[in-house]
């Protein structure tokens, strides 16, 4: 937590208010950059190398090896004041629902290679790393991503503050940081 702290401390009002007030969305943001860089090294390596005829199935293992990381962060650091379900339970739908993620995340890939064929023999091998980089690694990572956010928050770990009250964690509030003041956060 020193590192946000340092950070927060460091940056001009308003936008220190700004962070505060956003601040689980903006980590849930930095897991997502993490995982999302995850994902490109794990899917290139695997569609470039031992899967360079199957890039969809590349693509699946690759998220599922980011998600995995991303329910650790996601736990211990996006949402870590969050809970309000058995560990188990929330384990459950958290990959349920990044199941689903998967999916959303392959269809713009799906509909890149096999309806628009944009993929050789049609297109030259650049335009295909291209067009999968493009309806892959930003598209279905945008689409996924703005349904998980929702979908954790409303699932997942429904109840703000639930770990916090059951001595877990201590509450992350503006006001109980030494180098945030509380008249720094935005109602």
């Amino acid at each position: 937590m020193a590192f946000v702290e340092t950070v927060l401390a460091k940056t001009p009002q308003p936008l220190r208010s700004l962070l505060i007030k956003h601040r689980e969305l903006l980590k849930f943001a930095v897991v997502g950059g993490i995982c999302w860089v995850i994902t490109m090294v794990v899917w290139y390596g695997l569609k470039w190398t031992i899967l360079a005829t199957k890039p969809v199935t590349a693509q699946v293992i690759a998220v599922i090896v980011a998600t995995i990381v991303s329910y650790v962060l996601s736990r211990e650091w996006s949402f870590r004041t969050r809970g309000g379900r058995d560990r188990h339970h929330e384990a459950a739908l958290f990959f349920i629902i990044a199941g689903f993620a998967v999916a959303l995340t392959v269809v713009p890939t799906l509909f890149s290679r096999y309806v628009l064929q944009l993929e050789t023999p049609y297109v030259s091998m650049p335009t295909q790393e291209v067009a999968d980089f493009i309806f892959g690694g930003i598209l279905g990572t945008i689409i996924q991503t703005i349904f998980r956010f929702w979908a954790f928050r409303k699932w997942v770990f429904p109840q703000e503050g639930a770990r916090a009250r059951k001595g877990n964690v201590s509450a992350l509030r503006p006001e109980d940081s030494p180098h945030v003041r509380a008249d720094d956060e935005v109602a």
